[in-house]
């Protein structure tokens, strides 16, 4: 099989911490291969070194000649005055490049010149460049083209990243964290395109549901070193779990090896020590392995809540526009407590708007949003890291307070709740800027929850948090005693937790689902199902009316008639002589002027194609006697 990828031996590290120690991996033609670990470990200086970003201490990263490569960073850099179809374009200089010399062979007298260009065209498929662009953005929903890059959300600027990196079909694709920024139905498109696409894909992703259908195989970094996993998510969380559990075991047996080990060497007088050398050099081995530590850094939310009375919030008649645009009209619902609710929409349906109505950052147009009075909010917002990247992470955790309330009534000190959430001392005393995107949005989750909060807001809290932290957030939110809203694109997070859902439809117009995403999703199939057959049963009836009325209805003419079995004799034509053209411009027996002539001719081939067969389906739909 062949390698697209091969790193070897990486060795990676900043100062002190050592992230990469001796990394080996390779990735074959049509591997789909997704990367696991916990936030601050290593997986974006590996993906840098990858790019060509940074470089490694030591070690390798060979990639085979001549590949195309499409990259997705989980910072994507831009140039703020370029529209966005410059931007694509300029991502795609090789598409960009092969056009550009196929138009100029067309007039130089270069005939191997001009066979190869066609050749390079055909294997680009630079023929419909533009309009893939586009269709790409499109599912992507990016509609306007000439809008600048700086003027885009963060968000938007993503997807544009997104589309740079699967426009020109690589062979190789690298995504760090592709489904970041994409709302439902644009995951849906994606897996379905990374599924069906022939590509070899490596990716960082924390969204299970995604990694679970469109790789199979995952390769976790965990304490500096590569585990590889040949299977789907369900079978890693097994196999690392026997893993786990086979390793304490080892670390079991060698500390009571080394407690033998220590009394025998003790024992020993200084004279015999060199008899029993190897014995000694075992101990130093056995001592390295005794001393390794299968402890799991888990985070540890365990935090009180303030007391929730029985009023929570009652929300009646509650209406918002802005401008002409109606984002929430005559929503009424009480909430009771200890429900989960799920909020789910395209971008821009109002869900971001309606959080910040219920907690009074913004005003309705009418309405009322009646809050009990024990409800303490904790709004975890998309956009809410607003931390000083030169201040120390203990004093941003001090300026809110010096002590927390813990589950079970104790206070504890700031710098232990820290180590709860994995800032152990000298990462307390570290500058936020040095942290890792994961490990920023781990600091705003705790900056929420020291609060003691009993009504959390959540808005895509899944966004650059690592798998591990995911699953103790949903093992925190399932017992959280209070009320939950869960904005998010995470299918798996919101099955896991939701207990139903606010479906966002646009117009204003707001729906209770009751069921969670995937119950929702099979209630659209189904419905989806019985409209077809609903419309299949209307084709059916109408058949039979038009039979009923055919005397009454114009048939086609026999002009027309004869004209319609003529086209489809001209198309049929034509496509054999495209055929033909094709097979004769790659044989090389053709002279210039003949190469020149004939490729021109393909394209008038195409454009009467196009014609003929437009006309013939205006034709089809009138031949009701056919």
């Amino acid at each position: 099989m062949t390698n697209y990828l091969q790193i070897e031996n990486l060795n990676k590290s900043f100062g002190t911490l050592e992230l990469l120690n001796n990394i080996s991996f390779q990735l074959s033609k049509g591997q789909k291969i997704a990367m696991i670990a916990p936030n601050g470990t290593g997986k974006t200086t590996l993906f840098n070194i990858i790019y060509g970003k940074d470089s490694p201490d030591s070690g390798s990263v060979t990639f085979l000649k001549d590949i195309s490569i499409g990259f997705l960073e989980q910072d994507p850099s831009y140039d703020p005055s370029k529209t966005v179809i410059g931007q694509v374009f300029t991502s795609s200089a090789g598409i960009i490049h092969t056009i550009e010399e196929y138009e100029k062979s067309l007039i130089t007298s270069d005939k191997k010149e001009l066979q190869r260009a066609i050749e390079q065209m055909e294997i680009h498929n630079a023929w419909d460049y533009e309009n893939r662009i586009k269709q790409i953005l499109g599912k992507l929903k990016i509609s306007d083209f000439q809008k600048t890059m700086g003027k885009l959300s963060g968000g938007q600027r993503k997807r544009v990243a997104l589309a740079n990196a699967l426009i020109n079909n690589p062979d190789l694709l690298i995504l760090d964290e592709p489904t970041n920024h994409l709302d439902l139905e644009m995951i849906e498109w994606l897996e379905e395109y990374l599924i069906d696409g022939n590509f070899t894909l490596l990716m960082v992703t924390h969204d299970r549901y995604f990694l679970d259908r469109v790789c199979d195989e995952i390769i976790e970094l965990d304490n500096k070193s590569l585990y590889v996993y040949k299977g789907n998510y369900s079978y890693y969380l097994e196999k690392r779990s026997e893993r786990i559990e086979n390793e304490s075991i080892g670390i079991d047996k060698a500390r009571n090896l080394m407690r033998k080990e220590l009394d025998w060497i003790r024992r020993q007088p200084k004279a015999r020590g060199t008899k029993a050398k190897y014995r000694v050099e075992a101990f130093q081995d056995l001592k390295e392995k005794a001393s390794a530590s299968r402890r799991e850094k888990k985070v540890n939310i365990n935090v009180k809540l303030s007391r929730l009375g029985s009023k929570i919030i009652d929300i009646k008649g509650l209406n918002k526009c802005f401008d002409e645009i109606t984002v929430i009209k005559d929503f009424s619902y009480k909430f009771s407590k200890y429900e989960k609710v799920g909020i789910i929409g395209d971008n821009g349906s109002g869900k971001t708007t309606f959080l910040n109505l219920i907690t009074n950052l913004i005003n309705p147009d009418s309405g009322t949003i009646d809050i009990g009075e024990t409800i303490s909010f904790g709004y975890y917002k998309q956009e809410g890291l607003q931390f000083d990247e030169n201040k120390k992470v203990i004093d941003i955790a001090t300026s809110i307070a010096e002590v927390v309330t813990i589950g079970n009534g104790h206070n504890i000190g700031i710098s232990q709740f820290l180590n709860h959430f994995l800032f152990p001392p000298d990462v307390q005393h570290s500058f936020v800027y040095k942290l890792s995107g994961g490990e920023k949005r781990r600091l705003y989750l705790m900056t929420i929850l020291m609060r003691n909060p009993n009504f959390l807001i959540l808005d895509e809290p899944t966004n650059d948090l690592d798998i591990l932290t995911l699953n103790v957030l949903e093992d925190y939110l399932q017992n959280f005693q209070g009320c939950v809203i869960i904005v998010s694109h995470d299918r798996y997070f919101m099955d896991k937790l939701v207990d139903h859902l606010f479906v966002f439809e646009g117009n204003g117009i707001i729906k209770d689902f009751p069921g969670n995403y995937s119950d929702y999703r099979r209630y659209l199939t189904a419905k989806d199902k019985e409209q077809r057959i609903l419309l299949k049963d209307e084709k059916k009836i109408d058949e039979t009316i038009e039979k009923v009325k055919k005397p009454f209805i114009k048939k086609l003419s026999f002009k027309e008639q004869r004209e319609f079995g003529k086209l489809t004799e001209e198309i049929n034509d034509l496509e054999n002589e495209k055929k033909k053209l094709e097979k004769e411009i790659s044989s090389g027996a053709l002279k210039q002027e003949e190469l020149i002539l004939k490729s021109n001719r393909i394209g008038e081939i195409i454009n009467l194609i196009d014609q003929k067969s437009e006309r013939w389906l205006e034709l089809s739909e009138l031949n009701i006697d056919k």
